[in-house]
């Protein structure tokens, strides 16, 4: 079984300064800080943001499923402003979820310089035995971790006129 779900998030910044953020580790280090009661902390297990590199999650004591889990960068491309992540450890993986993908794509809107679009996607694909997890799947996590980077870049921005 597969599926997917996606969200857009309107930006008050450029593209081109969403995309710094978004193809960073710091991103990262915002969902941590913005979600305390969700995250504890992350370590970068390997590489250096770029697509390959491996992040470990670990998920605040108290949260339901496992201590933490590991997603790897598949996609990282500066040209497209696209970022994907697959997991390769726990999480979605314990729960019979075969692939859990988070794609996030800066897009430049149309006519306005100053203002760009955030689209996150999430692509599963489970095990036919555990098809009642795909209730499982939200948007509603990525989008409040979407809309927690466009905060931090609407307060962060400062423009150049």
């Amino acid at each position: 079984m597969a599926g997917g779900v996606w969200e857009e998030v309107e930006v008050k910044v450029p593209a081109s300064e969403a995309w710094k953020l978004y193809r960073s580790l710091l991103l990262a280090k915002l969902v941590v800080e913005a979600f305390p009661d969700r995250f504890s902390k992350f370590e970068v297990v390997e590489g250096d943001g770029s697509a390959g590199t491996i992040l470990q999650f670990f998920l605040a004591p108290g949260t339901a499923g496992p201590a933490s889990y590991k997603e790897k960068y598949t996609v990282v491309d500066d040209e497209r402003r696209v970022k994907e992540a697959e997991l390769v450890e726990g999480g979605f993986l314990d729960l019979g979820f075969t692939v859990y993908k988070v794609r996030g794509e800066v897009i430049e809107k149309e006519g306005k310089t100053e203002e760009c679009v955030v689209r996150g996607s999430i692509e599963y694909e489970l095990k036919e035995e555990a098809a009642a997890n795909a209730a499982l799947i939200s948007i509603e996590p990525l989008r409040a971790i979407m809309q927690a980077a466009a905060d931090y870049l609407t307060k962060n921005y400062i423009t150049n006129v």
